[in-house]
């Protein structure tokens, strides 16, 4: 996840990830606030500045997901190696 990788400003991760739009990037942010996994903090500043960071949920959200591509990469292994 980019947030989590430091990627915190919409333009950033918009320019990171290719052929993401605007709408798009926007949309999955709002979800994962809703869900809980990132906080949105704007900066009164002209222009205004928006940045996400993750959540406690989010952090720990973010290990319970890494542990499950861990046992996909396992499990793709033991079925090559049959």
């Amino acid at each position: 996840m980019l947030v989590r990788d430091g990627v915190r400003r919409p333009g950033a991760m918009r320019k990171a990830v290719t052929g993401l739009s605007t709408k798009v990037l926007n949309e999955r942010l709002r979800k994962l606030q809703n869900f809980g996994i990132l906080e949105k903090a704007v900066y009164a500043e002209v222009p205004p500045r928006v940045e996400y960071r993750m959540t406690g949920f989010g952090e720990h959200f973010s290990t319970i997901l890494d542990d499950i591509e861990k046992l996909q990469r396992w499990l793709e292994g033991r079925t090559s190696e049959q």
